[in-house]
């Protein structure tokens, strides 16, 4: 996968801010999450990079190609949704650490 480029990336919902002037790099190989707690923009900032939600302001490039306004079945990522926990008897803490 190429270099995914966010530039300050917004996004609100009714007048509430979700995502506010992000800027973002994740190279390609590397292994990266999106940790933090409800509400706080995650989601919101996973459904602008595949397709599924239209920023306010700010793009998105995958290698040098701004994908920011493509369909997300043109774009070159895929979604899984999944639980934090991949042992559901352990706190958040225990999981990630």
């Amino acid at each position: 996968m190429e270099e995914i480029r966010i530039q300050n990336i917004s996004k609100d919902f009714d007048g509430f801010l979700a995502v506010d002037g992000v800027d973002l790099t994740i190279r390609s190989g590397e292994l990266f999450s999106f940790l933090g707690p409800s509400g706080c923009g995650k989601t919101t900032l996973l459904r602008m990079i595949a397709g599924f939600e239209t920023p306010l302001r700010g793009n998105i490039f995958i290698g040098d190609q701004d994908i920011t306004d493509l369909p997300p079945y043109k774009r070159p990522v895929n979604t899984i949704f999944q639980n934090y926990s991949l042992f559901p008897h352990m706190t958040v803490w225990d999981n990630v650490a």
